[in-house]
């Protein structure tokens, strides 16, 4: 790869739960069930920021933000998401694309996926054509198939600004 772009790989899974809101990307999708987690564990943005961070190599998202840090009980997770950019930027780094696979057997994504890709792209402070959204469901296989949870994948490809300005 030449110099100037690096890439990096998030995932998060999380369980489904009764009585929290399922929020995907930063919206908040309409479904009888959502994710389990101390923040409001959107794995989406968990994901994002891990590849952010990967691409970068300034850690993860744990190190960051740990589960055992009382500050980010129930946090919106466009915090993590945003200082991941912020961290970025200060070493010289902007993201070029990302690409994302959520893995849900319910509810179907599909009406949905142009709001997260919108809403990942103002995150990311990116054009929407950078962001892309797949949805995948489990083929009723293993935790994510039989509805237990859900999963999400994430690459992210980040440039250089000293190559790019």
């Amino acid at each position: 790869m030449p110099e100037g772009f690096r890439v990096g790989l998030g995932h998060d899974t999380h369980r489904l739960v009764a009585g929290k809101p399922l929020i995907l990307g930063g919206v908040t999708i309409p479904h009888d069930l959502g994710l389990a987690g101390h923040s409001d564990a959107d794995i989406v943005l968990h994901a994002l920021t891990d590849a952010l961070l990967g691409a970068a190599g300034l850690g993860d998202i744990g190190e960051l933000f740990p589960d055992t840090d009382s500050r980010w009980a129930g946090a919106a997770s466009q915090i993590f998401v945003r200082e991941a950019v912020r961290l970025l930027a200060a070493s010289d780094w902007r993201v070029g694309n990302v690409d994302v696979i959520i893995h849900a057997e319910k509810p179907k994504l599909s009406t949905h996926k142009l709001a997260i890709r919108d809403q990942v792209a103002i995150l990311l402070e990116i054009q929407p054509d950078r962001v892309n959204i797949k949805a995948k469901t489990g083929e009723k296989v293993g935790p994510v198939g039989r509805g237990e949870a859900m999963e999400c994948h994430v690459v992210a490809l980040i440039e250089s600004k000293k190559n790019t300005a």
